[in-house]
């Protein structure tokens, strides 16, 4: 396990969801869903490879536009936990400064 602290990314991962959480339906319906399940797509897809860097990875599920917010809450804390348990802080630090640089490119 590493010792990299996730803290930046947990706050990122939290304003990324709450800025979903408080859209209304209209906008979540016109794209604003479809972008978000792409960076929990996104998200997962880096865990999954942090995880198991020879295996397959799997798409988040489109379960409607109301849980958006959730798939990026679990997929986000589900790399923060990755990165946390790499047995290389090196590609750790690497996997973190670019999940935050995607947050950081989140705009809905």
């Amino acid at each position: 396990m590493t010792t990299v602290d996730t803290g930046q990314l947990e706050a990122a991962l939290e304003r990324a969801v709450e800025r979903v959480r408080r859209l209304p339906e209209s906008r979540l319906r016109r794209g604003a869903a479809a972008e978000g399940r792409a960076l929990a797509d996104e998200l997962t897809r880096r865990a999954q490879l942090l995880e198991r860097p020879y295996g397959g990875t799997r798409r988040v599920p489109d379960a409607g536009p109301w849980a958006v917010g959730d798939q990026i809450a679990v997929t986000g804390h589900d790399l923060a936990r990755a990165i946390q348990q790499a047995p290389d802080e090196g590609r750790a630090r690497r996997e973190l400064a670019e999940a935050l640089a995607v947050l950081a490119a989140f705009h809905v």
